[in-house]
């Protein structure tokens, strides 16, 4: 069964949905999603984070501090009225010393709008759906109560550990847990009397959403716990803003990569004022379910198939740069309109099928090429099918080469009267088998079969592959025919009690070689008088005989051992030729 590569491009695209499906590639998804989708886009001057620093821990003392500094704090946050407290710190005990519990209790009363943070114990083997929190810490019982909410502070990184997604609600015993920042916002806009709605949440299957990140390692303002403590920044500052309580030194372990720096951790109490601007501004992404991710992959496959099927490699690769280059800025645009596509898989599926591709035509141009040489190659010998599949157009032109040959003519001594005892489709099985013969030795010393003359082998050495040895090759594929004949000799005188034998002619000199003939029909062949001497010569040898002439014998007659036949007289010739008969090789 002959593959298509329209198979292949289905089979690839299967497996690419597949892929998409189970998020195999979501590596490659997100790595293009962090590039090219998140930018900073500046933060919003409503949101300022008070900082654990090291300047305050420097100030106030080793952490975790009295609770009477936090209530402190909360106390002068509130003289300049604003709109949330939120503190990064869970409180899950009492403290052991119970006055310092009382201030912070009535700390939160007073102020009314205090946020406090829990944190959910989940299993590891969560599938999808609504999360259930095997153990939950949260703010001791009287501090819970004084609260004006109380949010999870949870997230679920992705698997390279980075967080892209906020974590909307897990349940804990049935109870549905909001986050943290969900709860903050739902204060703020209470203050600023609006109502919120959950529902406008774009959620996946584990009740997430994307966080598109606004500011960096950074960029949001921070305050250093300090220097509200000492009166350093007046409580007016804070009017009608969001306080965000946070651990902001590496030593409190409270950051996480994010898609805007994979090497620069971005600490919670940040990541938080991402997610709460994203939901102040109601900035949302939606993620293209799978389906139309997969629809868009095979309209893509199918300009695939068109685009690159027959294109010239560096056109293709030209046009995949482009498309990618389309797939990136779209998907850029798309994501500023709030839409998140799958661009990676794409992208990695353009890449993939452009490979198959190239792989795919340069092993169906092989596999043609084989054919061709394979079945040309029977009319005309191989190095000359693949002269003309390595040229084109060029190897077809007509015309000749000069260059010094060794040529080689064998004919079979008494064909005649064996045909006229044979049938004829013995005598074609007969002389097909000899022909062969001639063949392979030609072939195997890296001769040229020039051409079959009824019952006689022309071959030429040298033309078309160089071989610096070619009149020692020319000899030894004569040898390799005579000692190949003996075994078809006796076939042949079992069946009709007579034989046949070889008679050989070797010579060497220059002769033009090329494609002779016209426009319409040519032969590749050699021409010259190098090549009318050789014929000669095969002429003038005996049954079973291989003459060579002087110039053949000098050049290889440290390899052979010969019979001087003395000098002849050829046609065409006015001078005589020295010739020797072959008895053997070295």
């Amino acid at each position: 069964m002959r593959i298509r590569l329209g198979q292949v491009i289905a089979a690839l695209t299967a497996l690419a949905i597949l892929f998409m499906y189970r998020g195999t590639l979501d590596s490659i998804d997100f790595f293009f999603q962090d590039k090219f989708m998140q930018h900073e886009s500046g933060t919003d001057n409503r949101i300022v984070v008070v900082g654990i620093d090291d300047e305050s821990i420097q100030n106030i003392g080793k952490w975790p501090w009295n609770r009477k500094i936090h209530a402190q704090l909360i106390d002068t946050l509130t003289q300049g009225h604003p709109a949330v407290i939120a503190f990064d710190v869970t409180f899950p005990v009492p403290s052991d010393d119970p006055e310092e519990n009382i201030e912070l209790i009535n700390a939160v009363k007073r102020a009314g709008n205090v946020v406090m943070a829990r944190y959910g114990t989940f299993d590891s083997s969560v599938k999808q759906g609504t999360i259930e929190a095997l153990e939950l810490s949260e703010p001791f019982p009287e501090l819970k109560e004084a609260a004006a909410g109380v949010g999870h502070i949870n997230t679920i990184p992705d698997e390279d550990q980075v967080v892209r997604k906020s974590l909307y609600m897990f349940n804990y015993k049935g109870q549905p847990m909001e986050s943290f920042s969900w709860i903050i916002y739902k204060i703020f806009k209470k203050h600023e009397g609006q109502q919120v709605n959950s529902k406008e949440l774009p959620l996946d299957r584990f009740n997430r959403y994307h966080i598109p990140y606004a500011g960096g390692p950074g960029q949001f303002e921070v305050v250093p716990y300090s220097s509200i403590i000492n009166g350093d920044v007046p409580p007016d500052y804070f009017q009608d803003r969001i306080v965000l309580i946070g651990p902001y030194t590496v030593g409190l372990k409270d950051d996480y990569p994010t898609p805007l720096d994979y090497k620069t951790k971005m600490y919670g109490v940040e990541i938080h004022a991402n997610i709460i601007q994203a939901l102040l501004e109601q900035n949302f992404k939606r993620e293209l379910d799978w389906k139309w991710n997969a629809a868009v992959l095979v309209f893509t496959a199918i300009a695939v198939y068109y685009l690159f099927r027959k294109t010239h490699p560096g056109i293709s690769f030209t046009v995949l740069v482009a498309i990618i280059i389309v797939l990136i800025f779209g998907g850029k645009y798309l994501y500023g309109k709030g839409i998140i596509i799958s661009i990676g898989y794409l992208i990695s599926f353009l890449v993939t099928s452009y490979i198959v591709v190239i792989g795919f035509n340069y092993m169906k141009e092989l596999l043609e090429r084989r054919r061709v040489t394979d079945i040309f190659g029977r009319y005309v010998a191989p190095q000359v099918v693949s002269q003309i599949l390595e040229s084109g157009e060029q190897g077809l032109k007509l015309g000749g080469t000069r260059r010094e040959l060794t040529v080689l003519f064998v004919d079979i001594r008494g064909f005649t009267p064996l045909s006229e005892q044979a049938e004829p489709e013995e005598i074609v099985e007969i002389l097909n088998e000899y022909l062969d013969l001639t063949a392979t030795c030609i072939f195997r010393y890296d001769g040229t079969l020039d051409k079959f003359i009824g019952d006689a082998t022309m071959a030429i050495f040298n033309a078309p592959l160089l071989l610096e040895d070619h009149q020692l090759k020319a000899v030894q594929a004569a040898w390799a025919m005579k000692e190949g004949a003996i075994a078809l000799e006796k076939k042949l005188m079992e069946r009709f009690g007579r034989s046949v034998k070889f008679g050989i002619g070797i010579h060497t000199g220059p002769a033009v070689f090329g494609n002779i003939g016209s426009k319409t029909r040519m032969d590749y062949t050699a021409i010259g008088d190098t090549v009318n001497t050789t014929a000669r010569l095969e002429s003038n040898a005996k049954p079973g005989q291989i003459i060579l002439s002087e110039t053949i014998y000098e050049a290889v007659k440290e390899h052979i051992t010969v019979v001087p036949l003395g000098e002849i007289k050829v046609k065409g010739k006015e001078q005589g030729i020295r010739i020797y008969e072959l008895e053997g090789l070295k």
